[in-house]
C-alpha cells in the first residue's frame, strides 16, 4: 500500500487533490480511498487530506501518520507545524516552491532521503500560467505521477477533465503535464526513480 498525506491550507484545493489522486489510481486499476482530515477547514488554516493506493481493498480509514509520500501545497507551512513526521524512510517529497531545498531551510531534514525522492515545483507559476490563478494542487499531481510512477500521467489528466469539464479541465490538465516534465526534467539526469511516459 502507498499513502499520501498532502499538506496547504484552506482554500486551496488540498481536499480535491487527494481525490483526484483517488480517481486516477481507479482508472489504473487500483483501489484508492481519499479522506480530509477533521480540523479546521476555514480559508488559510492548515489542512491535511490522506490518500491509500493499493492493489488490493482498503480497510483502513484512519488518518496517515507515517507517509510514503509527502505533497507540501504552501512552503509556509514547511517550519510552522511537522511536516515531515512520520515520512517513511525511503520517501517521497514534493513541495510547491520556486526556492531549492537548501534556500527553503529544509536541507538537513530531507538529507536521509535518496536525492530522486524530494523534489521542489515551481507549481504554483505553473498554475498562473494555465489556469491565471496560483492553482497548485494539479500541477503536483503530474509531479507526483512522474516522481512516485505509480499512476499515469495520462490517468490523472482523465481524473482532472472529469471534475472539471471543458476548458477548465483541459487547463487542470496542461498544468499536470508541466509538473511532470519539471519533474523529469530536474530528476532524470540524477538517473534511477524517475518514470517517463507519454501523455495526454
Amino acid at each position: 500500500m502507498l499513502t499520501v498525506r498532502i499538506h496547504g491550507r484552506g482554500g486551496q484545493g488540498v481536499v480535491t487533490a487527494a481525490e483526484l489522486l483517488s480517481t486516477a489510481a481507479f482508472a489504473d486499476g487500483k483501489h484508492a480511498l481519499a479522506f480530509p482530515s477533521f480540523g479546521s477547514e476555514r480559508m488559510g488554516a492548515p489542512v491535511m487530506a490522506f490518500c491509500r493506493i493499493d492493489t488490493g481493498a482498503i480497510r483502513t480509514r484512519e488518518a496517515v501518520t507515517h507517509p510514503d509520500v509527502l505533497i507540501v501545497q504552501d512552503p509556509t507551512l514547511l517550519h510552522q507545524v511537522e511536516l515531515f513526521a512520520g515520512l517513511a524512510p525511503e520517501g517521497y517529497v514534493l513541495i510547491n516552491s520556486t526556492f531549492s531545498v537548501d534556500d527553503l531551510n529544509i536541507g538537513e531534514v530531507l538529507k536521509s532521503l535518496p536525492s530522486d525522492h524530494v523534489c521542489v515545483v515551481p507549481a504554483s507559476d505553473i498554475g498562473m500560467k494555465h489556469m491565471r490563478r496560483p492553482i497548485a494542487n494539479t500541477p503536483l499531481l503530474g509531479a507526483f505521477a512522474a516522481m512516485t510512477g505509480v499512476i499515469e500521467l495520462a490517468s490523472v489528466q482523465s481524473a482532472m477533465r472529469q471534475k472539471f469539464p471543458g476548458a477548465l479541465g483541459e487547463a487542470n490538465a496542461a498544468a499536470a503535464q508541466d509538473g511532470y516534465d519539471h519533474v523529469i526534467a530536474s530528476l532524470a539526469p540524477e538517473g534511477s526513480g524517475v518514470h517517463h511516459a507519454r501523455a495526454n
